[in-house]
């Protein structure tokens, strides 16, 4: 563990000396993760990715990839893209991306069960903006807006997300 990393405490999560209010999985968090558990995967996660709306927030990084319509995240075990990004139309079970709300307006993507996805084993653990306060998700890790907009930013290469 070093300063460079997320780190969930009891008080919010931790990272280059500040810490954040968040939320976590409606059912807390697990060891043993499965799709629609609405657990948060304890373990060390790379963040590996960046996705943004650019027609509701600036570019947060230089390595931000911006959401289009019909961007999509396969949450169906049965199909071959499971737990990938997938675009419209799209016949199986997703999240759309390009929500009418603000969640996903940018969102870090940790490498939870990613890129070579066991099936069943849980999709999709993102850091996204919250509902509201300590509101609880399906299993990603909520925050306040500005406040994944800062971590955004601040985020390096090696900067790892650390779920106890």
């Amino acid at each position: 563990m070093t300063p460079k990393d997320l780190v969930l405490t009891p008080r919010g999560l931790r990272f280059r000396g500040h810490t954040f209010t968040c939320s976590v999985g409606r059912t807390g968090l697990t060891r043993n993760k499965h799709e629609g558990d609405g657990a948060t995967p304890r373990g060390t996660h790379r963040i590996v990715g960046c996705l943004y709306r650019p027609d509701r927030t600036a570019r947060p990084c230089d390595w931000a990839v911006p959401i289009r319509p019909g961007d999509l995240w396969s949450d169906d075990p049965a199909d071959e893209d499971y737990n990938l990004m997938v675009r419209a139309p799209y016949p199986h079970s997703h999240e759309t991306l390009r929500r009418p709300d603000p969640l996903y307006d940018l969102i870090l993507i940790t490498d939870w069960n990613w890129p070579r996805a066991v099936r069943g084993a849980g999709s999709a653990i993102f850091l996204h903006q919250w509902r509201k306060r300590r509101h609880p998700t399906d299993g990603c890790i909520a925050l306040r807006r500005d406040h994944l907009a800062w971590i955004a930013a601040n985020i390096r290469y090696r900067t790892r997300l650390i779920v106890p």
